[in-house]
């Protein structure tokens, strides 16, 4: 059987780059046949996929032996034979959807763009495919979100209309760019099995692009393996998984988050105690602005963390993991009773609470958006320093030294700029930043779920490590079970604000007691 995209000598150059991004790839896919790309950031997986339809900056270099589609060559394409094949017999999902759909733009006016441009549906019709498309792709009351902006949309949802967007003419091949990254496993393992399904259905290809090594395993039928611009190695999916041949490919799959916990003592003080907190959004309507009801975004809970502890939190967006990190903080208004170090903490207003700063820091998601662009890696660290103590300048650039040290990375490098450095970098930094005030606690946003399989595993053994030497404590949030179930003594389940399972890490992975958790750990393809 012939296949339905064959590629031949694929290389990609960027203007102004000497080492070309993408060198010599060459695969073939078939009608009804899932093939992943793997491979860490800057492989060339995401460029060469764009570079099939010529959606790359027009300066690049695209040469290619031969890229052929149902034996159509798109080499030499014309851009209105390419536009008659993109999103209508070749359809792309993008990684992230709040920057690829139109913020504008209404999701009913978005799909029926495309069932426009290639279909020629307008009006009713357009209307009732794109309700069929938003109820085959799991969108619940689509008919009340035909109206809506994305902004209005959770992640999980946003993904969906990109999935009916990408589906709406019954494409012949799907591109699928890291599809369900930063999304909740449930949702993952949700759009991923609908994905699956709708192509046997409709006996379409897909072209998975992805660096979760769980995923490729549940679902690919053949993988190649990308790096630096280069197939290593590929094969059949299982064949690959047991026996790889390549150390790349053997790198990539031993990067597994591994457990190395130092043991809690059971007289260990508590570093931080929580009882009965409770953070209540006020829903209001009408010009007076009356409070009708309240949306319980942490409702009545307890927890407590000792020095040297780590207590994962886990569960599904929207479940209150950060709005009870943050009242935790102080950050958000709350109530209940929070000690640190055995002193009541909830009392106190903004001025007060700053003392206690250097006790309990937090790390967010997202380092890029934390880092300010504008200072240096020195200025950001010693930022902190700044506000809760003054210091000699031979002090701070000692502090600075030596945060950077802690985090592995070269003091040198504390003169440079955020956008100069790897998001696993910028990570190490935004940690540097929170460790040069020696707090006691940290607070860890789910501080690895955008990166690398192998770099994400580089951050928790640092965690590990710095936990170990620091004696600290992190309080950790995250929707991934394998770096909680790596890093964690304890772990609490939170849904919809209230805690469903509290206890022991192993305890809970290895013997669940709620169906709430026994699904998320399904989900997650977590091997006991």
């Amino acid at each position: 059987m012939k296949p339905i995209l064959d590629l031949n000598s694929l290389s990609i150059r960027f203007p102004g780059q000497e080492v070309p991004a993408v060198k010599d790839l060459s695969f073939s896919l078939h009608s009804g046949e899932t093939l992943a790309i793997v491979g860490e950031s800057g492989s060339g997986k995401s460029v060469s996929a764009l570079s099939l339809l010529k959606l790359l900056p027009e300066q690049t270099e695209i040469s290619a032996q031969s890229i052929r589609f149902n034996g159509q060559s798109l080499s030499d394409a014309t851009e209105s034979e390419l536009r008659s094949i993109r999103g209508h017999r070749i359809s792309y999902i993008f990684q992230e959807p709040m920057t690829s759909l139109n913020p504008l733009h209404t999701i009913e006016r978005q799909i029926a763009e495309t069932l426009k441009l290639h279909k020629g549906l307008s009006g009713a019709k357009a209307q009732e495919r794109t309700l069929e498309l938003l109820t085959l792709v799991g969108i619940p009351s689509p008919e009340t979100r035909l109206k809506s902006y994305p902004h209005e949309l959770s992640g999980g949802q946003r993904q969906r209309v990109m999935i009916a967007m990408a589906l709406a003419n019954e494409p012949d091949i799907l591109i699928a760019d890291e599809p369900t990254t930063a999304l909740d496993v449930t949702i993952q393992k949700q759009i991923l099995d609908l994905l699956m399904s709708l192509q046997q259905k409709l006996g379409m290809a897909v072209l998975l692009i992805t660096h979760d090594l769980n995923i490729v395993k549940r679902y690919a039928s053949r993988i190649l393996v990308m790096q630096q611009g280069q197939v290593v190695e590929q094969g059949e999916t299982l064949t690959l998984f047991n026996t790889p041949a390549h150390p790349y490919t053997r790198m990539l799959l031993d990067a597994e988050p591994t457990r190395n916990l130092t043991e809690v003592k059971s007289e260990a003080e508590n570093l931080l105690e929580a009882k009965d907190i409770r953070v209540w959004f006020p829903k209001t309507k009408g010009l007076l602005k009356r409070i009708y009801d309240h949306i319980k975004a942490v409702d009545g809970i307890d927890l407590q963390i000792k020095k040297g502890e780590t207590l994962g939190i886990v569960g599904e967006s929207g479940s209150g993991k950060s709005t009870l990190a943050f009242a935790l903080l102080k950050l958000t208004k709350s109530e209940g009773d929070i000690r640190l170090k055995g002193t009541p903490i909830d009392s106190l207003n903004q001025k007060e609470m700053r003392p206690y700063r250097r006790t309990a820091q937090i790390v967010f998601q997202d380092p890029f958006g934390s880092l300010s662009p504008r200072m240096t890696v020195a200025e950001i660290i010693s930022e902190g320093l700044d506000v809760q103590q003054r210091v000699a300048p031979e002090q701070r650039e000692a502090a600075v030294i030596q945060a950077l040290k802690d985090v592995q990375l070269d003091p040198e490098s504390r003169h440079r700029y955020p956008h100069e450095f790897s998001g696993g970098q910028r990570q190490r930094i935004a940690i540097a930043r929170a460790l040069v005030l020696k707090p006691e606690l940290i607070v860890l946003d789910e501080p690895t779920s955008a990166l690398d399989r192998t770099v994400q595993k580089q951050v928790i053994d640092l965690l590990q490590s710095l936990q170990r030497q620091y004696q600290l404590s992190y309080l950790f949030i995250s929707h991934d079970l394998a770096v909680i179930k790596a890093l964690s003594h304890r772990v609490m389940v939170m849904k919809a604000g209230k805690v469903v399972e509290f206890g022991d890490a192993e305890g809970i992975f290895n013997a669940p007691t709620s169906d709430y958790t026994r699904e998320l750990i399904s989900a997650s393809a977590l091997e006991k």
